[in-house]
């Protein structure tokens, strides 16, 4: 049996486990399987990897993009410059002698990372993009906000990141003043404001101020219309839910582990 799983906390629902798992059963993979795996504490990663010796990969979410980055053998240079990771290949499980933890372990591993958010983001996002959509307002800082800026650099489109606690140049969501969203047209949600079962809620930007030239995009895709895309369609914008880019980067997971 190859293992693949999720870490993340916590862990309430996921898209991961019910696509590979209904992947798995199209494509007669009965010796595959994908489970969750709520650490609370990255430090708890080791032991976890240690118990399961048929794990292959896994897939990382929210809090422990970046801080897995510590526990790696190797990052690939793309997820280097984002500076944060989503995918982890685990290879070379061979029989040693080694003590692990101040435990003996009969397992030795090499753990490989990779940031597949980039890949999946920019492909769903490129058939969406418009002249004049060369300025944008990154709503959140953490790892997906990373990925999603790593694109941006590379499409040549200027980026403004927002957060409730800005940073240096980073702006708060009280300085989206008229002139901001007049020139910033592509808003990309990478908070997890307005996932279910808090679909109230929304990052709190000027939407009065939308219009049909602005594309928002949200990162969440439960519910398929968050409350920050109701309000941007009410204005006329273009939206554009994460559910694509979920389904892009599981395939490119699945790539990575069986290359």
């Amino acid at each position: 049996m190859k293992k693949y799983g999720l870490i993340g906390y916590p862990l309430t629902h996921s898209f991961s486990k019910k696509y590979f798992t209904e992947k798995f059963l199209k494509d007669g993979l009965e010796e595959r399987e994908y489970e969750l795996y709520p650490l609370k504490n990255l430090s708890d990663l080791p032991e976890l990897i240690n118990d399961i010796p048929d794990l292959c990969g896994l897939n990382v979410t929210v809090p422990h993009k970046i801080g897995v980055m510590f526990y790696l053998d190797k990052i690939d240079p793309a997820s280097k410059e984002i500076d944060a990771v989503n995918c982890i290949k685990i290879v070379n499980h061979q029989p040693v002698e080694a003590f692990f933890n101040g435990e003996l372990s009969s397992m030795k591993v090499r753990l490989e990372g990779y940031n597949t958010d980039a890949f999946a983001f920019e492909a769903s996002l490129k058939p969406l993009l418009k002249k004049h959509h060369q300025k944008a307002l990154i709503l959140g800082n953490g790892g997906a906000a990373r990925a999603v800026a790593y694109v941006l650099n590379k499409l040549d489109i200027s980026y403004k990141l927002v957060s409730r606690r800005a940073i240096g140049k980073q702006l708060k969501y009280k300085q989206i003043t008229s002139e901001v969203m007049k020139e910033r047209l592509l808003i990309i949600n990478t908070t997890p404001l307005g996932t279910a079962p808090n679909i109230e809620e929304c990052p709190d930007i000027p939407y009065e101020l939308l219009t049909s030239k602005h594309l928002l995009y949200d990162l969440v895709y439960n519910p398929a219309e968050t409350e920050f895309l109701k309000r941007g369609k009410e204005q006329g914008s273009g939206i554009k839910n994460g559910l694509e880019m979920l389904e892009l980067q599981a395939e490119k997971s699945w790539e990575i582990w069986n290359s």
